[in-house]
């Protein structure tokens, strides 16, 4: 089953072509990850998909049904979530409190239960706390739930984001490069969140610059410059491909993008 199709999706800045007729199919259960230099479209890529963006040509279509245009918080209630590239941690609040946040889709009291104090909201409140440790267990943080966010190491942080996305219990999470930044064990913890989230049913859509990291977690992989498609196939496939190689030859160099294949 595919759930996320993009069909010839487009979208111009002040008449630049960021996205051009993008064409993608991710199956269910996949790791299908979106590469390519900077600047290529990515993140872009990814906020038409997650409904920051609205495209200007194209359709969508997530878990068999029509997404154009739908709004973040409509996609999040069909079953899509996402981090991104910066981080987005509320650091004065606890670990647990910051993957709390996450579950305010599934909440169901209201302001005025909230202000009586009724039974509802402690009951509320206690579910969401259990949900929220069994999304930090996940992302190996089960021990720090009660720490300040703001005491957390960057890797530790990257893994808080994940773990408050997978909180939303989404069918596909969107991952914005997770591994930016992080040292080579950060990385590593990372790519283990990564397959343990795809074993436990959920579909993930990768955007990463970490070149080990998306050739050995890809089912598949779709590469992007100047916001057209360049190639698609297996992790075999496109580290093989002529136009990807001379892609990042012109942006890195020829030496460090040889590297970012081996």
């Amino acid at each position: 089953m595919m759930i996320l199709q993009t069909d010839r999706l487009s979208i111009a800045f002040g008449g630049v072509r960021a996205i051009d007729a993008v064409t993608i199919a991710v199956e269910s259960g996949q790791v299908f990850s979106i590469i390519g230099p900077n600047g290529s479209g990515k993140t872009t890529l990814f906020n038409l998909v997650s409904g920051l963006y609205t495209p200007d040509d194209g359709s969508i279509r997530f878990a068999g049904e029509t997404a154009t245009g739908l709004a973040p918080d409509e996609l999040a209630r069909r079953g899509l979530s996402r981090t991104f590239q910066n981080l987005q941690i509320f650091y004065r609040m606890s670990v647990l409190e910051n993957v709390m946040v996450g579950r305010h889709r599934h909440e169901r009291t209201g302001i005025l239960a909230d202000l009586l104090h009724l039974p509802s909201v402690a009951r509320q409140n206690k579910a969401t706390a259990e949900a929220a440790r069994t999304a930090l267990a996940r992302v190996g943080l089960a021990d720090l739930a009660n720490r300040p966010a703001g005491s957390l190491a960057y890797g530790a942080l990257k893994r808080l984001e994940i773990a408050r996305a997978l909180a939303t219990e989404p069918t596909l999470l969107l991952l914005d490069e997770p591994a930016a930044g992080c040292n080579p064990v950060e990385t590593q913890e990372i790519d283990s969140v990564i397959r343990s989230t795809v074993k436990d049913g959920i579909t993930v859509v990768l955007v990463e610059h970490d070149m080990r990291l998306v050739m050995n977690i890809s089912d598949r992989v779709h590469v992007l410059a100047n916001g057209r498609t360049l190639a698609e196939g297996t992790p075999e496939q496109v580290r093989s491909d002529a136009a990807v190689i001379q892609a990042y030859l012109g942006v890195h160099g020829s030496q460090e993008a040889l590297s970012a294949f081996d």
